[in-house]
């Protein structure tokens, strides 16, 4: 088994290897020309991460600067958006659903190391898949952690550590991250109500 293989199994593997080497400068190579771009420059960044991404759905934005650590292990569904400053650490696979939202500066780690400092010193890791649903949106400064799943429909609040998995439908916050409450009918009533008088006032501009 090579260590790119133990590395997406969730096994410890070691980095330094020499196709995991190939891969980290195409990544390097990708993130100088992604993150160079002028910043109205939304067509050639879209072709930058459809060259090195797993898959990517329809209309997809990200904003630079951006980070990851292989690039090829991230797949996102439509109407993606990622505003400034995100992290992909992608050591194991990240799989984000259709229109999800992250704020400024959303970590997504896949990449853990043992808590035995003896194994950590012989330079041995290992990563764990995280993966999005459909329609969340996860506010800034948001850290989700190596394994973890966050459901569809779900607002994770700014500042939060997501360190296990969140269901459905609701709102989850904090440190570490928790449900506050479901989304419910009173939600979307609300919504609805303010989306009417943003119509209205449009139409008397």
């Amino acid at each position: 088994m090579s260590e790119k293989e133990r590395m997406l199994s969730g096994a410890l593997y070691c980095a330094n290897d020499e196709e995991l080497g190939k891969l980290f400068k195409r990544k390097a190579k990708f993130l100088d020309e992604f993150n160079s771009t002028k910043y109205d420059d939304y067509q050639k960044r879209e072709e930058l991460i459809r060259g090195i991404f797993a898959h990517v759905g329809k209309n997809p934005m990200i904003n630079k600067p951006f980070y990851c650590d292989y690039g090829c292990h991230i797949s996102v569904g439509d109407n993606f958006y990622a505003n400034f400053d995100c992290i992909f650490l992608d050591v194991n696979t990240i799989t984000i659903g259709d229109n999800v939202f992250l704020a400024p500066r959303v970590s997504l780690y896949t990449a853990g190391h043992p808590i035995d400092k003896d194994v950590r010193r012989e330079q041995l890791e290992f990563g764990k898949p995280i993966v999005i649903g459909n329609d969340v949106w996860i506010g800034g400064n948001v850290v989700v952690n190596p394994g973890v799943t966050i459901g569809d429909n779900v607002v994770i609040g700014s500042g939060s550590v997501v360190v296990r998995d969140i269901p459905s439908g609701v709102v989850a916050c904090g440190n570490p991250c928790k449900v506050i409450r479901k989304i419910n009918d009173e939600d979307k009533i609300y919504w609805e109500k303010e989306k009417q008088k943003y119509i209205i006032s449009k139409q008397n501009d």
